[in-house]
């Protein structure tokens, strides 16, 4: 049996690199668009011990002679797109360049896709900041009202919106994944979810003091990134493309992981733990939680890795990290060369 292909842009983060590893273990041959650049940031790959594995193929989002060469290159059974500018705070800062990273890109992804071969399925990675503001009794399903409040939210709306187009006016096989947080070890350490687990971890060493932090009142929807990159899979394995909600049903607060990530290493977070407006958002989301039933109903998705489990995972990962590190061991890993936050300028809020 002739194995499926597999393009993935966006390979080199978080989901891109779970992707490929899950889509590897189903025999998939799988390649992924990466951007050049002088800083090659193939750690995550390089850690779960695929990057041998992969067909790698140069790319870039705002060029689409580039994106229709990966194409007819890849010749794909299913494209997932999960390139974008991803980090919701620099959208702020840079709001043209998530316009065209995080919505503009999925143009031009689908009308190549168009153009070579409209019988390419295809996934769009949006996102549950689409919703916005919410009032907080309201738990978001596919039928939720979108009310975005920032660049990045904007733009990934943008996105889902054409990717409907696509699907109903062209009858193309294109599917949003309405993704909540999902984190693991592998995410970046711009989300705080992981900048938390790796200052505690670095502070339990006693390689680091403190830890500033922006709206510790934020309640986000958090569940383990590689169950949720099996939910993508599945949204490409259906007979019909449809979107879908992929989220753990509960809510929690960065100071409730906070207080998980000290308490797991046995500190008591008010000693370490100081809060800078400079870190909130222009515009703040208080609440998100996702209702992910349709998932369930529809394909059996099911998150098993609750809170609780999702920080301990993260903090054994960061804290084992560093450990290796003062044995000076050599390894795949991204802290060590990361900037320096507390000496970046911020855009000021008032």
């Amino acid at each position: 049996m002739k194995s499926k292909r597999a393009l993935i842009t966006g390979i080199t983060g978080q989901d891109g690199s779970l992707l490929a590893e899950l889509l590897l273990k189903k025999k998939y041959e799988v390649y992924g668009t990466f951007r050049r650049t002088s800083t090659p940031n193939f750690w995550r790959l390089s850690s779960l011990g695929i990057e041998n594995n992969i067909n790698y193929i140069s790319a870039d989002l705002i060029d689409t002679p580039s994106l229709m060469e990966a194409i007819k290159i890849s010749k794909p059974d299913e494209v997932y797109h999960l390139a974008a500018q991803s980090y919701v705070g620099s959208s702020f800062n840079q709001p043209v360049t998530s316009g065209e990273f995080s919505g503009l890109a999925v143009t031009r992804v689908l009308e190549s896709i168009r153009l070579i071969d409209p019988q390419i399925k295809f996934y769009q990675a949006s996102s549950s900041e689409i919703f916005g503001d919410v009032k907080r009794n309201i738990i978001q399903n596919e039928e939720t009202i979108f009310r975005p409040q920032s660049p990045y939210a904007i733009a990934k709306l943008y996105g889902y919106w054409t990717t409907k187009m696509y699907r109903d006016g062209y009858d193309m096989f294109a599917s949003n994944g309405i993704l909540f947080n999902h984190e693991s070890p592998l995410r970046g350490l711009e989300f705080v979810t992981r900048k938390i687990t790796n200052s505690v971890a670095r502070i339990k060493l006693g390689l680091q003091k403190k830890i500033i932090l922006g709206n510790l009142k934020s309640y986000r929807d958090w569940g383990y990134a590689p169950e949720y990159v099996e939910g993508m899979w599945k949204i490409l394995q259906q007979k019909k493309p449809d979107d879908f909600i992929l989220s753990t049903n509960e809510t929690h607060s960065v100071e409730e992981f906070v207080k998980e990530a000290f308490s797991y290493l046995e500190l008591d977070w008010k000693k370490y733990v100081k809060t800078d407006k400079k870190y909130h958002r222009v515009l703040e989301v208080d609440i998100l939680r996702g209702d992910s039933s349709k998932a369930t109903k529809k394909f059996g998705w099911k998150p098993k890795i609750k809170f609780k489990e999702l920080v301990k995972i993260m903090m054994d990962a960061d804290l084992e990290r560093w450990k290796m590190w003062q044995k000076g061991e050599k390894f795949a890993w991204d802290a060590p060369n990361y900037i320096n936050e507390e000496k970046t300028l911020f855009k000021k809020i008032n």
